[in-house]
């Protein structure tokens, strides 16, 4: 049988793969017509394939009665065991989803909406499902001659890493050539402003540079930096191995205490969130225990408000907030470490109002 002649992409997404067309500027009536051949000859042949491979496939019966059949027509449901899909059709593009429900679920709306459809698949279900998407992949490229599958392990930042795909290194080469700031002459974007090569030990980053970073757990890796964009720098730490950080996690030098766990910004924020929920409870008892922990020298705490904003500053002076029960909690030591020109009652963005007297007023 001679091929057909269409031009579009085929792509596998999170446990899905879409067709893509791309038929140009159309009248209106043109584009009618676009729209019937493209539901006719793609749309039904995807389909059919559903059918051969063993899958039930019925128009929702629940868009009928909520809009139409004829924009139900555009629709499928689908099921295969334990393993579900949806067909969507819309203008130039098709997407066939598929999901389960029997495991590892996080959505209360059921595994359609969870993120990392593959990763929570048992491994039956998994394997049906790359069947599936792969037998719709080589039928389409077969029948249509313009017909083309694009793989998401070698495109930008889209791109997978890991073994199979792209080393850390190939990566973070595709991602920058795909950013609108990727300056040939380079190999990368331009640094601007020196501050987006300062390292938190004061030292100048350089691309290719050996460094210490903080990782998302916030223990010290030890890799390669390689400038990505503003202050933001990627952190090669071995073959697959990659962070996205910016320069306050960045050292340039061993910053000492390699086993130890660079968390403290965040328990302290974690800390006065359960202080502010005890208070908000009336758990005066709790207040008070999380209070001995998070200050355990007696010492006058105080808020900080931004006049600017109207609202009072958060822990670690990060965000803001209208509550004074959720505002952050400073000593006097902290906010003359913040504040530009040091520790003053009131100045023109500032007014610190000390906690005891908030207490009291409450």
């Amino acid at each position: 049988m001679s091929q057909i002649q269409r031009e579009g992409e085929v792509r596998f997404g999170d446990a899905s793969v879409g067709i893509t067309e791309d038929p140009g500027r159309r009248s209106w009536d043109q584009w009618q017509e676009y729209e019937r051949n493209f539901k006719r000859q793609v749309f039904k042949r995807i389909v059919q394939q559903l059918n051969r491979l063993g899958w039930s496939v019925e128009v929702p019966q629940d868009m009928i009665e909520q809009y139409s059949r004829s924009f139900a027509e555009g629709h499928r449901y689908c099921r295969k065991g334990d393993l579900q899909g949806f067909l969507d059709l819309s203008g130039r593009c098709i997407k066939f989803e598929m999901w389960q429900d029997v495991a590892n679920g996080d959505n209360p709306n059921g595994g359609r909406y969870d993120f990392d459809k593959e990763k929570r698949m048992p491994y039956l279900l998994w394997l049906e499902m790359e069947r599936t998407r792969r037998r719709i992949r080589d039928y389409l490229c077969n029948v249509f001659s313009g017909y083309e599958f694009r793989d998401r392990k070698g495109e930008g930042r889209h791109a997978e890493r890991g073994p199979g795909g792209l080393t850390a290194l190939e990566w973070v080469e595709q991602a920058n050539r795909s950013s609108g700031h990727y300056d040939p002459a380079l190999g990368r974007a331009r640094i601007n402003m020196a501050s987006n090569a300062q390292s938190a030990d004061g030292g100048t980053i350089t691309h290719g540079a050996p460094v210490f970073a903080i990782g998302y757990d916030d223990r010290v890796v030890v890799g390669t930096a390689y400038y990505n964009l503003n202050n933001m720098w990627w952190v090669v730490t071995g073959k697959y191995g990659l962070l996205n950080v910016h320069t306050g996690a960045i050292y340039l030098t061993n910053p000492g205490g390699l086993r130890r766990k660079r968390n403290d910004r965040k328990r302290r924020s974690r800390l006065e969130s359960e202080l502010s929920r005890a208070v908000k409870a009336m758990d005066f008892q709790r207040a008070q225990v999380i209070k001995e922990i998070l200050f355990p020298t007696p010492e006058p705490l105080f808020m900080v408000y931004h006049k600017g904003h109207g609202c009072y500053h958060r822990s670690n002076f990060c965000g803001y907030t209208k509550e004074s029960v959720d505002a952050g909690r400073f000593t006097w030591s902290e906010i003359d470490e913040f504040m530009p020109k040091g520790a003053v009652m009131e100045d023109k963005l500032n007014k610190i109002i000390p906690v005891d007297r908030e207490a009291k007023a409450a």
